[in-house]
């Protein structure tokens, strides 16, 4: 038996390699993720939700530079590194965009930047502020790849570190969602009646309610916050699971090999989690993936709205709110960028879920 389950899974495995969209959309799942884990390692900007601001450079073209002055705090922080890498670094020196700097004895003379052909203001700093009067060490070129947004913050840096939300939220929604949804559908599907008739009342009653509208209300009970707005699309997300399993339970408790486990005398839960739910995982499997891009979707959605992730907390959704009128003021990048992105994850799912489907098929 279990040389039979490995053949069909080296099977499916084949037949999943040779789909090129579905290789390759993996593979940009697994950047992402890679990304979206240690985002402020990758993140020019590592200060925490990378919310450096300088409103004198805000909404600045892809490829700006400027020079950048560092004033130390000179408060010690006490933050680990494994802080840093998975939470950002807690950032309590200041940063001045530069127009131009001079040296004149013991003091630093600075213009701050000012956009608009406007002249910054003239100000002056001790160089014993610095370490060892090493000025030097402390202005450096900065260059923003994607340019900054109407705060004046690194837009890349952003960009990566919204890729977190739009990522988990995909797993913790399905998490929530294969739990509730196995639960009921298997219930519902295996022991019929009563059962099925008041879980399957419940699963239409929260299929008739519209998803978003439903995941509003969830959120404005919860309150907002990241894992509120996590939880509530997942408790959204279960009836199409629930629908799934039921379905495939009834097809399933039919069959020979559930026959002979109520023969031997097996309980109910062990043949339905040791023996009918192990062979109904490759439709789970699809309609997750299917779920995933869903729930990244729906999470945009509630950003937008302002019901999401909240500032100065990046998202992707978040992004598009604060930048899309800047499309008719002549700069659509800023709304462009984060949308291609959760264009690219939705897509990337949808054909591994394509894929996964093509794969798992018996008669193909």
């Amino acid at each position: 038996m279990t040389h039979s389950n490995n053949s069909l899974t080296s099977l499916a495995l084949q037949k999943f390699k040779k789909n090129f969209w579905g290789v390759f959309s993996l593979s940009i799942i697994i950047c992402i993720g890679v990304i979206s884990i240690f985002a402020y390692l990758f993140a020019p900007d590592a200060s925490k939700n990378a919310n450096q601001m300088h409103l004198s450079i805000h909404s600045k073209s892809p490829g700006f530079e400027v020079q950048m002055l560092t004033i130390p705090s000179g408060i010690k922080s006490n933050q680990d590194f494994l802080s840093k890498l998975f939470f950002g670094k807690e950032n309590t020196d200041t940063e001045i965009p530069l127009a131009s700097y001079e040296v004149k004895g013991d003091v630093l003379h600075y213009v701050e930047y000012a956009s608009d052909s406007l002249k910054g203001l003239e100000k002056q700093v001790a160089l014993s502020k610095f370490s060892n009067s090493d000025y030097q060490s402390f202005v450096d070129n900065r260059h923003f790849v994607f340019g900054t947004d109407k705060y004046g913050r690194d837009y890349l840096s952003r960009i990566l570190i919204g890729s977190r939300i739009s990522f988990f939220i995909g797993f913790v929604a399905i998490f929530i969602s294969l739990i509730v949804g196995l639960i009921m559908g298997s219930l519902a599907g295996y022991y019929g009646g009563k059962v099925d008739a008041v879980i399957m009342w419940i699963i239409n009653v929260t299929w008739s309610i519209p998803t978003l509208l439903l995941v509003i209300a969830i959120t404005l009970a919860l309150g907002k916050g990241f894992w509120q707005v996590f939880i509530a699309v997942g408790l959204t997300m279960w009836v199409e699971v629930a629908r799934v399993v039921r379905g495939q339970i009834i097809s399933a408790k039919e069959m020979q090999y559930v026959t002979a486990a109520r023969a031997l005398g097996y309980n109910d839960y062990r043949i339905i989690t040791k023996h009918i739910l192990p062979n109904i995982f490759g439709p789970l499997i699809v309609i997750s993936a299917a779920n995933f891009a869903a729930a990244i979707l729906i999470e945009s959605g509630l950003s937008f709205l302002g019901i999401g992730a909240q500032p100065p907390m990046a998202s992707w959704g978040a992004m598009i709110k604060d930048h899309y009128n800047y499309i008719i003021l002549g700069k659509p990048y800023l709304a462009l960028i984060p949308g291609i992105c959760i264009m690219l994850l939705v897509m990337a799912f949808m054909l591994v879920g394509n894929a996964l489907r093509d794969a798992l098929d018996v008669k193909t």
